[in-house]
């Protein structure tokens, strides 16, 4: 059996204090759910890290396994790509880019003499929806490797097919967006979020890796709390205000999580698909699910689920093996009571 610390399903309301979300009141067919649905994951062999149901803007579900803690941040894995794309939206918003403008545009010294005209023709905008034009993504040759400049090693790789045709899920290509904002900015991505998205939020300056150029990661190695990725999911779901101030442009919120680019592999055959979450379209730096869901998604089960037709938001952090399942479960067992 899993051990729990920090578990509630509010039995009452409160005010909200501090930087906290305000905390609301769970039906008994909700509690009930949400202690099946754990069960269920755990016979399931899946490890939940902690989860936090909102609905109608309040925290009404609640639960950390040991050693995992209200006040312990997590390792967000690609979930910090969603982070990523705020950092692009604000940045927009603030006429420091555009989503046409071109990936060489911004570092013209580390672009090859013989670069292609698809490298020549990938925008902020391709690198967003994961379509650079890349088959296979290079991720890891460019983490572990031994070169230190991971801007010009990107310029390297083939660009196969014309950006803006072709899904391809590309981490490494979050890098480049990460990169892009410290060009423009002067500035490591996770302070240009300091003022516009942690204070805000009442998040604590979350760590972030970096490259050994001093970029973050982007793309990966955000460390932030179960509340903190809560607040974002509530912010999303509320078009970008947050207790009533407009903190993430609207704009930015309405076409971030919109499908933009189709994500079906070829020959896609619906009927049989044993991940169908992953297959109903990508938004920039989001997946859209089933039930007219959006979401943030890390690996190994960092989960951002935003619910408009619910007014719900679920976050949960975990060490899971099989996300499809992790999601199933929540859709048999929450969505239900939502």
């Amino acid at each position: 059996m899993t051990v729990m610390v920090a578990a509630a399903f509010m039995s009452g309301c409160c005010n909200n204090t501090d930087n906290k979300l305000p905390r609301g009141k769970a039906t008994e067919a909700q509690t009930d759910a949400f202690d099946k649905w754990l069960q269920a994951e755990a016979e399931a062999g899946q490890e939940i890290h902690s989860a936090m149901v909102l609905q109608h803007g309040k925290v009404i579900a609640e639960r950390w396994m040991e050693p995992n803690a209200p006040d312990s941040a997590h390792i967000m894995h690609s979930v910090s790509k969603t982070f990523t794309s705020m950092a692009v939206g604000f940045a927009i918003n603030e006429g420091l880019i555009s989503l046409e403008d071109h990936l060489v545009d911004f570092f013209p010294e580390k672009v090859p003499e013989d670069a292609s005209d698809n490298l020549k023709a990938i925008t902020v905008r391709d690198l967003l929806v994961m379509g650079c034009g890349h088959e296979p993504e290079h991720t890891n040759e460019i983490r572990y490797g031994e070169g230190e400049d991971w801007v010009a090693q990107f310029m390297t790789y083939p660009v196969v097919y014309e950006p803006g045709t072709h899904f391809c899920y590309n981490t490494i290509g979050t890098y480049m967006l990460s990169a892009i904002i410290t060009k423009v900015t002067s500035e490591k991505m996770v302070d240009y979020l300091q003022p516009r998205l942690w204070e805000p939020l009442g998040i604590e300056t979350p760590y972030w890796k970096e490259c050994p150029m001093g970029i973050n990661f982007g793309g990966w190695g955000l460390y932030i709390k179960t509340e903190d990725m809560a607040k974002l999911g509530q912010t999303l779901l509320d078009g970008g205000k947050y207790r009533g101030q407009q903190v993430i442009p609207a704009e930015w919120v309405a076409e971030a999580s919109k499908a933009q680019i189709d994500n079906r592999p070829e020959n896609f055959d619906s009927e049989n698909d044993p991940n169908p979450d992953w297959h109903q379209g990508y938004c920039y730096q989001m997946w859209r699910c089933r039930n007219n869901g959006f979401r943030a998604d890390g690996a190994y089960g960092q989960y951002i689920i935003v619910l408009p037709d619910k007014d719900a938001v679920i976050a949960m952090t975990a060490n899971v093996q099989n996300m499809q399942t992790e999601l199933n479960l929540v859709w048999d067992y929450l969505l239900p009571v939502l």
